[in-house]
């Protein structure tokens, strides 16, 4: 009896026979699909959790500004004859604005003063969600921006030109028309100075990205927070206010005390 022999392949293995990596072949590429699925899944699951959760903070800063900016701002934030809109002024204004106590105003003034803040951290963010999402506007700033590592020189021009003339070289503040005044900058946060730059609030100009970029602002916050932690190096300051207050302080103190030296000698001498 004739045995019929199976024709091998050209590689020397039987016909029919799998490549013995075949198996761990279809097992990655099920692997790959299951794996691609999973994460297709998983992304959609968190993007619709991350649009409910935006949605329902969104809701809350409403409930919010309803309760406590509306009437002033309106209901829908558009604006009346007791306050502006809100509509673009974008979530920095906000977070600046009530982060530092300046809103909701206590009285009526020329400009908003800073005061306690009444709201929390986590009221203040659903309150700048809801602002924001009305329409675009300047955002939170970047932490990176806000860490006080840029170039202090720089910075100390940059305010020089564009911020001296109303809140002093040395950022004390000063006084301006109409009953307002520039704010005294010390102890103000890295990211309540960087909101200020990008929102213009009461009679501050705004410095958008074209006209003072983001690192240069980081720049001015650098040299800010230099001043506010190193002492003067003439000693004491008498409020940075410059060299009016300095000549006071001349003309009553020293000028006081030469005179006084002076009435005591004669009545020992007599």
């Amino acid at each position: 009896m004739t045995t019929i022999k199976k024709p091998k392949s050209p590689s020397g293995r039987k016909a029919g026979r799998r490549h013995p990596l075949s198996s761990v072949a279809l097992i990655a590429i099920g692997l790959l699909f299951t794996g691609g699925a999973y994460a297709a899944f998983s992304t959609s699951t968190a993007s619709a959790e991350t649009s409910a959760n935006s949605q329902q903070t969104i809701g809350e800063g409403k409930k919010l500004f309803a309760a406590n900016c509306a009437t002033c701002h309106g209901l829908a934030a558009q604006g009346t004859g007791s306050g502006p809109s809100l509509i673009g002024v974008g979530a920095a204004a906000v977070d600046f604005q009530v982060g530092t106590g300046r809103m909701p105003m206590q009285v009526n003034g020329p400009q908003a003063e800073k005061k306690a803040v009444q709201f929390t951290d986590e009221q203040i963010a659903t309150l700048a969600a809801y602002v924001s999402s009305l329409a675009p506007g300047p955002g939170l700033p970047e932490a990176k921006l806000l860490d006080e590592k840029g170039d202090a020189a720089n910075g100390a021009e940059l305010f020089r030109i564009n911020c001296a003339m109303c809140h002093n070289v040395a950022g004390a503040g000063g006084a301006l028309t109409e009953g307002k005044y520039a704010p005294a900058l010390d102890g103000v946060t890295s990211k309540h100075i960087y909101e200020a730059m990008v929102t213009g609030p009461q009679s501050m100009p705004v410095f958008n990205d074209m006209n003072i970029s983001p690192e240069s602002k980081r720049d001015i916050i650098t040299y800010l927070k230099y001043l506010e932690n190193n002492p003067s190096p003439g000693g004491y300051a008498l409020g940075s206010l410059g060299p009016v207050s300095e000549g006071l302080f001349l003309w009553i103190f020293g000028l006081g005390t030469i005179v006084a030296l002076t009435v005591w000698i004669t009545a020992k001498s007599n």
